[in-house]
């Protein structure tokens, strides 16, 4: 089987590939995250993703990079990681009491073949009304620095959420579904007797 190689840095789209049971290394992609203004959102996520796998993907010979990108848009305006903590403060104040959408990119590429594949997934959340105090101690606590849209739904950002439409993952950063049926494409089947698989808790 081919070396599969996430193209992220991120702890938490590490997490839940692991929940496939793949074996697979990380390699972080460093290319510039550079786009033109004419782009949509999806446009923008499947871009971004396809470019860091490249990236990645120029380094090896035979093996399956996956990439992906997310954007928390709230009315066509996009929101990447705050720049500091008034920056955090002034996108939870956006996003409370509203529904935003999550849209994750991400991009499986052979190098073997150079075969290519690249798709985005929208997830809908609904934010709860937040008060001053609620902003200020979710500041507090450091979880929304280095995440899109200021938050994290895996953490404490759970609490500021009262529900979501679609993938729980892709809200995550890796929407898992649609992942496992692209992989199958590259001659992955998670499920596969082929393919030692851990246990879902």
């Amino acid at each position: 089987m081919k070396t599969i190689i996430l193209a992220s840095a991120s702890p938490r789209r590490k997490e839940i590939l692991e929940k496939t049971g793949l074996k697979f290394k990380v390699d972080k992609s460093g290319c510039e995250e550079k786009t033109d203004p004419g782009m949509r959102p999806h446009e923008i996520a499947r871009f971004l993703s396809r470019e860091k796998a490249r990236h990645v993907a120029a380094k090896y010979r035979n093996a399956l990079v996956i990439a992906a990108d997310t954007l928390v848009v709230l009315r066509g305006r996009l929101f990447g990681k705050p720049r500091n903590e008034e920056d955090a403060k002034e996108m939870l104040k956006a996003l409370s009491g509203k529904a935003h959408s999550v849209i994750t990119g991400f991009t499986i590429i052979d190098t073997a073949s150079n075969k290519e594949l690249s798709r985005s997934v929208q997830s809908k959340v609904f934010f709860k009304r937040l008060s001053r105090d609620e902003i200020a101690a979710y500041i507090r606590s450091g979880e929304p620095l280095d995440k899109a849209g200021a938050y994290g739904i895996q953490g404490l950002g759970a609490l500021l959420v009262r529900r979501i439409e679609g993938d729980f993952f892709n809200v995550m950063g890796l929407p898992l579904h649609a992942l496992t049926i692209s992989l199958k494409k590259f001659g992955v089947n998670i499920l596969s007797k082929n393919i030692h698989t851990k246990k879902f808790p």
